[in-house]
């Protein structure tokens, strides 16, 4: 008996023991269980755009409906039965549920009726118009919605290859029936080009810059090439903008009352185009919309594989090459704005306008400075005597003020700011000061008029030796120049780097006829070598003397950033280029100390540094 008991009660232990492990080994049906915060978060925010499965809410309405099975074995099936199922007016779930499922379906087979159909989808959710009320402001799934929008439209237009996005007129099928659209092609006309190659931005990462800029909004942002437009008229400036600009611009399809077309199958629309520098916004079903808009890609996309790299090292040697397909050494960036005050950027030794690119990209990306300021940026060979470089460069900035304000009317015009690197900042002092005959008594004891030369060497002589305020510049700034000259130009000049530079052919001619034509022997012993930047960038240079006792005008102000490694006294340090005691100039308004090595354009101080003096110009009368 007592035997017994005591089995039962061994039993009855051992199935109690049993059932505890049972308990603690298995959850129940319902329950929860804690893990990181971020992963839950990336649950609930996941969806097509950023991975490769529906969001949340998509899995919801396919679970309510009994659709999650059948939506894995038979996709299109299920996407038929959704679209039957849409009525003509409400059920904002389906209608998301659908852009984000025909997305998903279009980047799984390729087929673009499919993100096209997306697209569509996308647009009459955002946009329902008369079939409900418009989605809440803080619904999640706009920003999903949006996004399918730029991205299904862009597939759905791309090319064959895919590289590039085909703008044209047309019906294009859907799994459901068709979309006919119209395109107007005199929207590809900008600043007397025609824009063609259509490269969607989305699709490339960005190397070499500290930001990615991207303006969120509606369309597809795209970067388009210029070329030729047969028979349209030259606008002022357009012969100045950059060979090979890369314009950004935005496409945009405009759907005629899609939700009470969607079921019948044939629907209508209009492909727009807007340029990034004429169009931030549109309104679309009575709402302002903004337009998604990339910028620093397309600036990046233009420098990609450019021959300006190249011409940093030829356009020191040679003084007549410049990269292919620049007809003016003063380039723009967009179409003349009248009431833009203009920028101007010049670059220093073995340089080129492409290391002004971080500078460029926050500029066309700060409100402040994009709403009133224009970039220009000046292009020469580093290698030239650096009076020759600037006299093209005064006669550059005359002629585009001329061209682009002919009447001198724009007010904005006579604010231009003047910033320069290096020798560059040479050039920029050459904008702003009245030389008088300094420079040419360095040369000659006679006057410029007894010379026997032709006219027109006499009008380069005359440009490149005699200097005046030019009467549109507001400000000059200064960066890391060499305003007492460079150590390195000296040491340059000790082995075999100046016998590699050669002169411009329009100074080795003028050289010629005045050797051989000329009584001025001082003048021709000065000419029988022409001068390089390097000679004139050198301590104790003459001409660099002369420039460097010269003040600038007092109608103008000027600004200095100096640039000085390490962290010692920036009185006893330099740049590994320019020392400060030659940086450092008195009469300035202000100087800046820049903790870098010479090439400093990139810093964010000095970025911020210039910005702060364009927006003191902007708002000084």
């Amino acid at each position: 008996m007592q035997t017994h008991l005591g089995v039962r009660w061994i039993v009855r232990g051992t199935a109690l023991a049993l059932s505890a492990l049972l308990l603690a080994a298995c959850a129940t049906p319902v329950g929860v269980k804690r893990v990181d915060a971020k992963r839950v978060h990336r649950e609930l925010t996941a969806n097509a755009i950023s991975t490769d499965e529906p969001s949340a809410s998509s899995r919801q309405l396919l679970n309510r409906l009994g659709l999650s099975d059948r939506f894995e074995a038979d996709p299109d099936a299920t996407l038929a039965v959704l679209h039957a199922d849409l009525p003509p007016t409400g059920d904002a779930d389906l209608v998301f549920a659908l852009a984000e499922l025909s997305f998903l379906r279009g980047e799984q087979t390729g087929h673009r009726d499919q993100t096209l159909a997306a697209a569509i989808y996308a647009y009459a959710f955002l946009f329902p118009g008369g079939a409900g009320p418009s989605p809440d402001p803080l619904d999640p799934r706009l920003q999903v919605a949006r996004n399918i929008y730029n991205r299904g439209l862009t597939l759905a237009l791309a090319s064959p290859d895919r590289l590039d996005v085909v703008l044209a007129s047309g019906a294009y099928p859907l799994p459901f029936g068709r979309l006919d659209v119209r395109f107007d092609t005199k929207e590809l006309l900008w600043a007397g080009y025609q824009l063609d190659d259509f490269v969607p931005m989305a699709e490339y990462e960005v190397r070499g810059m500290a930001n990615r800029y991207r303006k969120a909004g509606l369309g597809a942002p795209l970067a388009a090439r210029l070329t030729t437009a047969p028979g349209a008229a030259p606008q002022p400036g357009s012969e100045r903008i950059a060979p090979r600009l890369r314009v950004p611009v935005t496409a945009f399809l405009r759907i005629d009352d899609p939700r009470r077309h969607l079921k019948d199958g044939t629907l209508h629309a209009d492909l727009e185009l807007y340029s990034e520098d004429a169009h931030a916004a549109l309104e679309v079903d009575g709402q302002r919309v903004p337009l998604e808009q990339e910028t620093t890609a397309p600036l990046a996309f233009m420098l990609e594989g450019a021959p300006i790299w190249d011409f940093e090292f030829a356009g020191f040697r040679s003084g007549d090459f410049l990269p292919g397909g620049t007809k003016s050494q003063l380039i723009l960036l967009h179409p003349h704005r009248p009431g833009r005050i203009p920028v101007v950027l010049v670059h220093g030794t073995a340089s080129s306008p492409a290391r002004w690119a971080e500078m460029v990209n926050e500029f066309e990306n700060d409100p402040t400075i994009a709403s009133r300021y224009e970039v220009w940026l000046f292009i020469y060979n580093t290698g030239n005597p650096i009076a020759y470089s600037g006299g093209i460069l005064v006669q550059s900035l005359k002629d585009t003020v001329a061209e682009l304000d002919p009447a001198g009317t724009d007010a904005a015009m006579k604010k231009m700011v003047v910033i320069g690197h290096s020798q560059g900042g040479l050039l920029t002092k050459l904008t702003a000061i009245d030389s008088g005959t300094r420079f040419w008594d360095n040369v000659s004891p006679h006057s410029i008029t007894e010379l026997k030369v032709s006219e027109e060497d006499r009008a380069l002589l005359q440009r490149s030796m005699f200097y005046q305020p030019l009467p549109f510049v507001r400000r000059v700034v200064f960066i890391s120049t060499p305003h007492r000259g460079s150590y390195l130009a000296a040491f340059s000049l000790s082995g075999l780097v100046t016998r590699l530079l050669a002169a411009p052919l329009r100074l080795t001619q003028l050289s010629v006829a005045i050797v051989t034509q000329s009584q001025d022997e001082m003048l021709t012993r000065k000419l029988n070598r022409l001068p390089t930047s390097l000679d004139n960038m050198t301590p104790g240079n003459p001409f660099l003397l002369k420039l460097s006792e010269m003040t600038v005008d007092p109608r103008i102000t000027a600004h200095s950033i100096v640039s000085v490694k390490g962290d010692g006294p920036p009185e006893e340090g330099g740049d590994g280029v320019v020392k400060y005691s030659s940086a450092h100039i008195e009469g300035v308004l202000s100087e800046k100390i820049v903790r870098s090595s010479h090439s400093c354009q990139a810093n964010p101080d000095t970025i911020n540094e210039v910005k702060r003096i364009l927006i003191e110009n902007a708002t000084q009368p």
